[in-house]
């Protein structure tokens, strides 16, 4: 990724109804299902972005309200102005931060995670494991995709494979079915631009594991034995660690 790019974060109202309006007429429909904050502004209380949006819920022309990388604090004070029905984080068997902190809160708030990346940006589906990597690929100048920290983490992914040949399945079905086991409110949303891949990714759902099965996987892919930071140096600072807001 070139260091001149530059990416930010705007949270105020104005800025939220004006993109809002500008969704509503590039997709021509009435109303949003879904609604995302997608990256928390920390210049602006979360309080003034989720007015905003519930504003535009009482318009009816966002039905649902949903937060991605946001920190606890946010996610509660956010919840305290209008219920949030989803939280978009990264998580799968390489990236499992957030088991500590942010899980327990949505299950105490009633508040769905949608989990993004759940093959770990596509490792597990195989990218720079069996498949090389473009030079083209934003993957290639990623922490965990790059030099000896790809080695270290391709020996993780030999012993799911392991694993999955024991189960009667693919590595990425694997990933897959461990992260659907962990909760029913908790949803992956792998992405892939094949046909072939969305249907490995939907037989998932039929591989059944238990409990001992479910430690079996996670004891494969140790948390402290993957290698390289999870995110981009361009956007480590706008993960959920750092999404405090000021005060209202």
């Amino acid at each position: 990724m070139s260091d001149n790019y530059q990416f930010g974060v705007r949270g105020t109202p104005e800025y939220v109804r004006a993109c809002c309006e500008a969704s509503l007429k590039r997709l021509d429909v009435s109303y949003i299902d879904l609604y995302y904050q997608h990256r928390v502004d920390v210049s602006v209380p979360i309080e003034d972005t989720i007015g905003e949006l519930k504003k535009l819920v009482n318009e009816g022309k966002i039905r649902y309200i949903g937060l991605s990388e946001a920190s606890v604090d946010t996610i509660r004070r956010a919840h305290a102005v209008h219920p949030i029905t989803a939280v978009q984080m990264e998580y799968s068997l390489w990236c499992r931060e957030i088991e500590n902190e942010i899980i327990p809160l949505c299950r105490q708030l009633g508040i769905g995670i949608v989990s993004y990346s759940p093959l770990g940006r596509g490792f597990f589906g195989g990218k720079a494991v069996v498949e090389s990597l473009s030079a083209e690929s934003l993957l290639y100048t990623h922490p965990r995709f790059n030099g000896e920290n790809l080695e270290k983490n391709k020996l993780l992914y030999g012993k799911l494979a392991n694993l999955a040949a024991k189960h009667a399945c693919t590595v990425p079905q694997l990933a897959l079915a461990w992260l659907l086991h962990q909760d029913n409110y908790i949803v992956p949303i792998p992405g892939t631009t094949q046909v072939k891949n969305l249907d490995i990714n939907i037989r998932s759902l039929d591989v059944m594991l238990t409990e001992e099965d479910l430690k079996e996987i996670c004891d494969a892919v140790p948390i402290d034995e993957v290698c390289g930071d999870r995110e981009f140096a361009l956007f480590a600072k706008y993960v959920w660690h750092y999404a405090n807001t000021p005060a209202k």
